[in-house]
């Protein structure tokens, strides 16, 4: 991590460089600027240095990072003191901080039993040390010193090495390179074994232990073996049969012996341990491909390749020169191989390739004679295959389904045997949790293969999958390894940092840049902005396959991410040795022992503090992602990255304006007061967040201060329900996102004061009375920045809404995605829409049309590729095809006046999907005529979604009519309604294999009606004990009665955490209760239940649109995930959790459905249920009439 310190410190000596002010925070600025030179040369060393003196280089950089981080610790420490100094009268603000505490109490998650304030006893361990830090210093500077000469000499002994002969000098070989070693400024050079036939020995008895342990079939090991390169004879003697890989080997060998007869390339590129090997080896191995092709050859490149050797082993499988080849010079080789290739069909596998370097020296040597010659080129990096050939399309592995993952793991196992039926459900476990990587799946095979398989062993391994994996075999661990040794300097800080977030985490892009950017690893390039270089450091991550892409919008944009849970492993484990990061999930203490050297820290599980022995440390960045909280004293006086959005604060912790380091905040603030002028005292605050919890009856306001806006490096502020007034000076030139603002006036004057805003989001609250000038909001045109805009009307009483008219609206030309909900647009405005050059994205929910009627012109929405509608009122559409030249997907919402799409819409040549939501059936009738319309004419890339056919969604809805179990005169079923496979009365509910508890009908009919939320997640899936808690802390919390079904073998974890914590039974007593299993139907369909949360399967979806139940979603796995976007999106019947266990985000969303947006979701589900109906009595009124022509 020696670059991103070094990176770190030279962005903090600039600052202090180019300040008046903070120059004097060391005695001497020839001192610093002495420093900053020494880090500045040591910088572009590490940018400029290749992998050819790799070890010592990495000793060097444990020296280099050490010493940043002293000398970084201790510009800080000075800073934050001077700048403490000159921002508060310290005494005054001690004892009026202490005066509150006697009065109030002291929040115990703020301070520990002495009742000092944290900034209090820093300030004076500080003055006492302040001599010793400018002696430490001055020492720093001085092993500076010594690295830059040992630098120095290094770069001597690069300028004498001589080249290799022939040119290759550029190739980095194993066999030819030579370590540099210093000690005590004593230069030593030894020189490695270079002969190829002693490491072929070494290389060829690994691989056959490798072949003993029965993972022959693993790309990754192969290249781990492998010093530089292999043959054919290799390749073809490890055939296997693959699992999971039908498909792609049939499109590679369609794409090996395709029509085409020019040299083709077809690269196949996915991260470490995914198949990328096996799949190549076993189509070069298929008995079809070796007929079609005259000659056939294998090489292995990987990272430390030598071109001579690459040569050799291409000729040496196709040749029976022998030793004659290691005596040709490199040209002598690539002659001879041209001409072997230039009369034959040929197909070459370059397996593992890292660099473009290695593809550009051999490229010329495979001539193109139009005779169907191929080249398969595998590699973990996006970049390496695009340079290879930039026009054919690049495989891209995926993983492996959980159907796959178990034929895989109980192959390795059983072999040609069945899996025991005791063993299948925890096989299912086991295959889940290595997220579908064949390398994983192999390794735990053979590892259950030579173990007994009994059941207490398996449930034993389910528990521990990871460990096993990455515990066992250090050779997992390496392969993995070899994506992070590749990586350029400059993102391996990046990676590391995805160690923060915990298992599973969906991570939000915009919350991973930010973050990324306060912590100070993005070199900034200009013209760019350190958050465009984000996004470039996270693109080349991704290209890598490093980082997996969760969502994208239609615009290209990156929205979410995650890492694998084994890439994660390895995440933790190198940050560990770098001391850049520790991750604590276990229920411990922390100790200056454990603190000690630690940059970053996160908190995944129950930690306590010791706030005395906590005010030296020097931790950065504390990210509190727990499963609960015990007590957490933020302590940390160089702290830049407080994450707390897992703690709720019902008084506004002040103590946060005395750490001054600070450039991140996050948390939630519960209480009713305003946000305290004085934390715009922090001078280096770039993001604050504020979450705020809604209660019951009403939102709570958050009053800003209008200071805040004169905070110099505040470049995003987000809040939930802010109020923030106009300043009256100085506003703020890096401000980039400001969202969660409510009746904000654009006047000349504020908007003058964030001139950069990129990113607006505005609610406006309105009744009969509101005047909509006041707001000023035609002068949104003057923020010339702005891209993202999203404005929101919403009324005071959602028991008499209004639509409000907003006659003057006006938007910059750069804006590219427009949100409106909850208004009505004049057509002046509408053409205004258009007319916007940049604009990708429009949405417009809840929206009315003036007269109903829309009519678009010729040279409007130019670039729009995404259109959203959902009216009330839209009755007419006018439209041609080129009107709108660029769109990729139409959305229609709600539009229950709307009877058809324009057929002029399927002329627009980009257009790629239609998504229908809740539409009428003539409007779903017209969607497919445009689809077949399009066909006809040869365009079958248009798909139609129609996500609200019911005829088309499943037959229960109509077996449930013709069995009379439903009538469509009512709202609710006659008696019990069943969805999916009708079963007999004397079984169990939805053919469970555990006993309906028909207590819980008994407690519900003591309920209050629609009083109750029933959670039930089916019979399939799995909850952590971290997840269990996460649940219950968010059901409890939200204040609501709930039914929570809670299967017997529904929690997994290690010994002992597999039963039903005993906190959840006692405290379920007052407002829930606990079932081992419910009969769903009748529980959906009691009066006292009025929302479900549920884990999205289809049946239990359907069963909740039946009875007009609203929804909380969480996926667990295969269809879940889509049907859950369709409650949320699509249907807007509920709320989507996605992937998200957490507990605040659990209450906010129990609360919303039960409380807050209650009417908004009964309304909906009622409409769907209407729909449900009819669709089920058209249905049998097209059954009957078929019956009646069959008689």
């Amino acid at each position: 991590m020696a670059y991103a310190a070094l990176l770190s410190l030279t962005q903090t000596l600039e600052q202090i460089l180019h300040s008046h002010h903070q120059s004097r925070i060391i005695h001497e600025e020839k001192q610093i600027t002495s420093l900053y030179e020494k880090l500045s040369f040591l910088l572009s060393f590490l940018e400029d240095s290749t992998h050819k003196y790799s070890e010592t280089i990495t000793s060097l950089e444990g020296r280099i990072r050490d010493a940043t981080y002293k000398a970084e610790d201790i510009i800080e420490s000075s800073m934050s003191e001077r700048i403490r100094e000159a921002s508060y009268e310290a005494e005054d603000i001690i004892e009026s901080n202490m005066s509150k505490c006697a009065c109030h109490g002291v929040i115990s998650t703020w301070f520990g039993e002495k009742n000092y304030p944290p900034a209090f006893l820093q300030c004076k361990r500080s003055m006492d040390n302040l001599e010793q830090k400018y002696e430490g210093l001055q020492k720093v500077i001085e092993e500076l010193d010594s690295i830059s000469k040992d630098v120095e000499k290094m770069n001597d002994i690069e300028d004498l090495q001589p080249s290799m002969p022939d040119g290759s000098s550029k190739s980095r070989s194993s066999n030819n390179s030579t370590m540099v070693e210093f000690d005590d400024d004593l230069m030593q050079i030894t020189e490695l074994p270079s002969t190829f036939e002693s490491i072929s020995v070494v290389k060829m008895e690994s691989i056959e232990e490798v072949v003993k342990m029965g993972r022959n079939d693993l790309e990754d090991l192969q290249q781990r073996n492998s010093l530089s390169a292999t043959s054919s004879k290799f390749a073809s003697t490890n055939k296997s049969a693959m699992v999971g890989f039908d498909d792609d080997s049939l499109q590679i060998k369609e794409r090996l012996i395709g029509q085409s007869s020019m040299l083709k390339i077809i690269s196949i590129v996915g991260m470490g341990g995914i198949g990328k090997t096996t799949l190549a080896r076993n189509v070069y191995n298929d008995s079809y491909i070796v007929h079609h092709f005259d000659i056939r050859a294998w090489t292995t490149v990987s990272q430390e390749y030598n071109v001579q050797e690459l040569l050799t082993s291409l000729l040496n499988s196709m040749t029976d020169l022998g030793h004659k080849l290691y005596e040709m010079k490199i040209e002598e080789l690539k002659e001879t191989l041209n001409k072997k290739l230039q009369c034959n069909r040929y197909l070459i596998v370059m397996d593992d390739v890292w660099e473009t370097n290695a593809w550009e020296e051999v490229r010329r040597v495979f001539p193109d004679k139009n005779n169907g010659s191929r080249i398969i080129l595998t590699t973990r990096l996006s970049n390496v295959a695009v340079y290879a050939d930039s026009s054919g399309p690049v495989h891209r592995m995926n993983f492996l389904s959980l159907e796959q993952s178990l034929k895989l793991l109980n192959k390795k196992v059983f072999g040609e045997e069945c899996c025991p039926s005791e063993l299948e459900g925890i096989g299912t476990t086991i295959a889940k949790q290595c997220k579908g990587l064949p390398l994983a799946l192999v390794v735990i095979g053979g590892l259950l293969n030579k173990s007994e398989k009994t059941q207490a062993y398996w449930e034993y391994v389910a528990k521990n999958v990871k460990s096993a994996v990455t515990g066992k075999y250090d050779d997992f661990v390496e392969i993995l390894s070899l994506s992070y040794n590749h990586l350029p300097r400059h993102l391996r800080a990046c990676f590391l940092y995805m160690g923060v977030f915990p298992e599973d985490y969906v991570i939000h892009v915009s919350y991973l840049i930010r973050l990324w950017v306060a912590e100070g690893f993005l070199k900034p390039i200009t013209p760019k902005s350190l958050e465009e270089v984000a996004k470039e450091y996270l693109e080349d991550l991704i290209d890598r396959n490093l980082i997996m892409v969760r969502d994208r919008s239609y615009s290209g944009e990156l929205k979410t991410c995650s890492i694998h849970d084994l890439i994660r492993d390895l995440i933790v484990r190198k940050a560990q040795e770098e001391k850049f990061l520790h991750v604590m999930n276990q229920k411990v203490g922390i100790s200056p022992e454990i603190m000690e050297n630690q940059r970053h820290l996160s908190i995944h599980g129950e930690i306590r503090f010791d706030v005395g022995d906590m005010y030296d440390s020097t931790v950065r960045s504390l990210l509190y992602l727990a499963d609960s909280l015990l007590s957490i004293n933020i302590c940390f006086p160089l702290l830049r990255v407080l994450d707390a959005r897992n703690i709720t604060f019902k008084k506004f912790p002040i103590e946060i304006v005395q750490l001054v380091n600070l450039r991140y905040i996050a948390l939630i603030y519960t209480g009713k007061r305003e946000i305290p002028a004085s934390i715009s005292k922090l001078c280096n605050l770039q993001t604050l967040i504020v979450f705020r919890r809604l209660w019951y009856d009403k939102v709570w306001i958050l009053y800003l201060p209008s200071e805040i806006l004169k905070m110099p490096q505040l470049r995003h502020l987000l809040f939930e329900q802010g109020f923030l007034p106009c300043p009256s000076d100085a506003g703020n030139g890096n401000l980039q996102t400001l969202t969660g603002v409510i009746d904000f006036r654009c006047t000349v004057e504020a908007l003058q004061r964030i001139p950069n805003l990129k990113t607006l989001g505005i609610s406006y609250r309105y009744d009969s009375r509101t005047k909509w000038s006041i707001y000023c909001l035609e002068n949104l045109f003057n923020l010339h920045q702005l891209e993202t805009l999203k404005c929101d009307f919403v009324p005071k009483s959602w028991r008499k809404p209004l639509v409000p008219l907003v006659v003057d609206l006006a938007f910059p030309p750069n804006l590219k995605k427009l949100t409106l909900s909850g208004c009505r647009i004049s057509w002046t405005n509408m053409s205004t829409f258009g007319s916007l050059p940049n604009l990708e994205v429009l949405k417009l929910k809840d929206f009315d049309f003036e007269d109903g009627v829309w009519k678009t012109n010729e040279g409007e929405f130019r670039k729009l590729k995404f259109l959203h509608i959902g009216s009330h009122n839209l009755e007419f559409w006018e439209v041609e095809g080129r009107h709108l030249p660029s769109l990729q997907c139409l959305s229609l919402g709600y539009c229950p006046r709307l009877k058809c799409i324009p057929s002029e819409i399927g002329e627009i040549p980009t257009l790629q999907v239609i998504a229908l939501f809740q539409c009428e059936l003539s409007v779903v009738t017209s969607a497919y005529s445009i689809q077949e319309e399009q066909q006809d004419l040869g365009n079958d890339g248009l798909q139609v979604h129609n996500h609200n056919d019911f005829y088309k969604i499943g037959s229960s809805f109509r077996k449930m009519y013709m069995s009379n179990e439903l009538d469509p005169a009512n709202k609710l079923p006659k008696e019990r309604i069943r969805v999916g496979d009708i079963t007999s009365e004397s079984s169990r509910a939805s053919g469970s294999f555990w006993e309906e508890d028909r207590s819980c009908v008994t407690w519900l009919d003591s309920q209050p009606a629609k009083s109750v939320i029933y959670v039930s997640f089916g019979s399939v899936t799995l909850l952590t004990r971290n997840e269990l808690l996460e649940f219950w802390y968010g059901l409890v919390n939200s204040g609501q009665r709930f039914l929570w079904v809670m299967r017997p073998d529904s929690i997994i974890g290690n010994d002992g955490e597999s039963r039903i914590p005993l906190e959840l039974e006692e405290g379920t007593k007052e407002r829930g209760y606990l079932v081992g299993w419910a009969p769903q139907e009748e529980v959906l369909a009691h009066p006292a239940v009025c929302a479900f949360f549920t884990h999205s399967g289809w049946n239990s979806t359907l069963e909740s649109i039946v009875v007009e139940m609203p929804m909380i979603c969480w996926p667990y796995f295969a269809d879940q995930a889509i049907n859950s976007r369709f409650v949320s999106e699509v249907w807007k019947l509920g709320l989507d959790m996605k992937d998200s266990c957490d507990r605040m985000i659990i209450e906010k969303m129990v609360r919303d459905i039960m409380v807050m947006r209650r009417d908004e979701f009964l309304q909906r589900t009622d409409h769907m249920a209407n729909l449900a109906r009819k669709a089920i009595s058209e249905a049998k009124n097209h059954v009957t009439k078929d019956a009646t022509n069959l008689k």
